[in-house]
């Protein structure tokens, strides 16, 4: 049982949701970037997503946009990425995704990223902006190496589609509760129930619902209905307000166990 299915097996026994982090590798540089991720575990995030810096984030909002900027400033790109998550990966227990566009991979090279990936310790990739229909072959790849594939979608995928990624996927579905860009907002989208529905009646796997989510009572409205929440921007967000105070650190930590903890009273 891979890592990841593991996490979300333990979370489903013990009734209570999932919380994801996302954040940039080198952000705000590639060391605390690393100090940052143990930080995200010791606080209980339950799965980490580790983002590869890219020139072009088509999907990502201005919050993100600049931490991808500060990132690439640091030297941050997806062999750094590896190289720190594998420096991490012993003092870390939770599951580590990495989230990239698919330029990053392919220049790489598939296997030679996957093989890379796996002995770096990471359990998943999510290939943002792989489409489904081409899908299959990366998937193979990922298999093959022991990695989980993760699939992206939003209120617009057509069943098809969503009966395809259940199909293909792994480890879990990560759904996005509105279109458009990243952002943190103060609402989940209304779409995002229907979504999970949608899914649900397609597949038994976990899903984790992001876009948008800064908020206790965010995650503790999205657990009403899916697996786990996601939180990005406000994260991210919270590095770059902190990003040159020697705090930053335990105020990453604090963040996360506030996000964490209303759901301990939910």
């Amino acid at each position: 049982m891979s890592r990841i299915a593991d996490t979300f097996a333990r979370l489903r026994s013990e009734g209570r949701p999932g919380l994801v982090t996302y954040t940039a590798a080198g952000d705000p540089d590639l060391p605390r970037s690393a100090e940052i991720l143990k930080a995200l575990d010791r606080a209980g995030a339950d799965v980490l997503e580790v983002g590869v810096p890219f020139s072009d984030p088509l999907a990502d909002g201005p919050v993100i946009q600049r931490a991808t900027e500060r990132a690439l400033a640091a030297g941050g790109c997806l062999r750094t990425a590896l190289s720190m998550i594998e420096a991490v990966r012993l003092h870390v227990s939770a599951p580590i995704v990495v989230f990239s566009y698919a330029n990053p991979l392919m220049r790489m090279g598939v296997s030679a990223f996957a093989a890379r990936a796996a002995g770096a310790g990471v359990d998943g990739v999510l290939a943002l902006d792989l489409p489904i229909e081409e899908a299959g072959s990366f998937r193979s790849e990922m298999k093959r190496a022991g990695l989980d594939t993760i699939f992206l979608l939003s209120p617009t995928t057509t069943d098809a589609r969503i009966e395809r990624a259940a199909e293909l996927g792994s480890g879990f579905l990560y759904g996005i509760s509105r279109l458009g860009v990243t952002g943190a907002r103060d609402t989940v989208a209304s779409g995002a129930e229907a979504l999970v529905r949608r899914v649900r009646q397609r597949t038994s796997m976990p899903i984790a619902l992001g876009f948008g989510i800064s908020r206790p009572e965010h995650v503790a409205q999205v657990a009403a209905y899916a697996d786990a929440a996601v939180v990005g921007s406000a994260l991210v967000s919270t590095i770059a307000e902190a990003g040159s105070s020697p705090d930053l650190i335990d105020r990453v930590e604090e963040y996360v166990r506030w996000l964490k903890g209303a759901h301990a009273h939910a």
